[in-house]
């Protein structure tokens, strides 16, 4: 791999290299990005002192981020979650969120916005979204970051509920709400429930995604591409038990929302090494890699680029390419992603 960064006038170094170029991220969620130092912050005032979550950190910390399977994450997720209790909380994860971003030259998030956990705990989402809105619009001013916000609904909590959330991403799609999705357990919320309510979302011109292939299998990837007709595919783990999936993932050219360090944090993957992230280039997938949740796994966007580089040995080209499909495919128009492009041809000495 180090002769690959040894060219003349270039890093010898992939993290350097991978550091200088501007990213754009599609898989990440507000909730799951909250680090130490602001889960502190928001512990204060809220019955919650700081020295249980000074332990709970600690908890994760000792166990190197990892769960013991996909359940108790999603349990450690909830927990997460409660802190966030007003609509400045929120303002607040963003403003963090969004001055990490800028550190790793992050020029643009697609992120992902529970308001299926805003309903659950009953609040606001006018406010909510309110104050997300005015935070990201300050800091991407300030520090030159845009955010688009993708509103996930839980699938398992069905049909109704997601209709809801549909209704609030309709309602906020001229305010930077730029597509819709559904999350949470795959097994209790098959995509077969949610076909008219994709079908209305793409109608309202909102862009589609869903998580699948996480913790099912192949078949929940299909279902979410022929019944839903969903534009990009969050985790798609499983894709490569399959041929005939991994075909249809090729032939449409539909991309894998693609986050190692969390697949392997949630125990679905016993090791990095162990991802099908090479395997999927190689088929002439379209990939792009994503954080996830990276404060609830101890990693980041410049840190997933710099272990999918040293576990595969990733060349120059392909960390470009990787860069290159995720600019390609957010759901910015053709008249945004133009400057990306231009930034990131620059920034690689092409």
């Amino acid at each position: 791999m180090a002769d690959c960064f040894a060219e003349p006038g270039m890093e010898s170094s992939p993290d350097k290299f991978i550091a200088r170029l501007p990213k754009v991220e599609l898989h990440l969620h507000l909730e799951g990005s909250l680090r130490p130092e602001t889960l502190h912050e928001l512990a204060q005032g809220k019955n919650l002192v700081r020295r249980e979550v000074t332990k709970w950190i600690s908890e994760r910390r000792a166990q190197s981020y990892r769960y013991k399977d996909f359940q108790d994450f999603l349990n450690a997720f909830g927990v997460v979650t409660l802190l966030l209790k007003t609509p400045e909380d929120y303002a607040l994860a963003v403003t963090r969120l969004a001055a990490w971003l800028a550190a790793q030259r992050v020029r643009y998030a697609e992120v992902i916005l529970g308001v299926g956990v805003l309903l659950w705990k009953k609040q606001s989402v006018e406010e909510v979204f309110d104050a997300v809105s005015r935070a990201a619009e300050e800091a991407g001013l300030r520090l030159g970051v845009r955010l688009g916000w993708i509103f996930d609904s839980i699938r398992h909590f069905g049909v109704a509920h997601t209709r809801e959330v549909l209704a609030w991403a309709i309602k906020y799609r001229t305010r930077g709400v730029v597509g819709f999705g559904i999350g949470g357990n795959e097994a209790g919320g098959p995509a077969e429930w949610f076909t008219d309510i994709f079908r209305e979302a793409r109608e309202a011109g909102l862009r589609l995604t869903a998580h699948a292939g996480e913790a099912m299998g192949p078949e929940s990837i299909r279902q979410a591409v022929e019944l839903l007709g969903v534009e990009r595919i969050g985790h798609g783990l499983t894709a490569i038990r399959d041929p005939n999936v991994m075909a249809l993932l090729r032939d449409r050219r539909i991309p894998l929302e693609v986050c190692p360090t969390s697949n392997v944090a949630t125990g679905l993957v016993a090791r990095f090494a162990d991802h099908p992230l090479p395997r999927y280039l190689e088929a002439g997938l379209v990939v792009t890699l994503n954080s996830d949740d990276p404060a609830m796994f101890g990693t980041s966007l410049q840190e997933e680029f710099v272990r999918a580089t040293r576990a595969f040995s990733l060349s120059r080209e392909q960390i470009i390419h990787l860069c290159e499909n995720a600019i390609r495919h957010s759901f910015l128009s053709e008249e945004e992603k133009a400057p990306l492009f231009r930034e990131l041809s620059e920034a690689a000495g092409q």
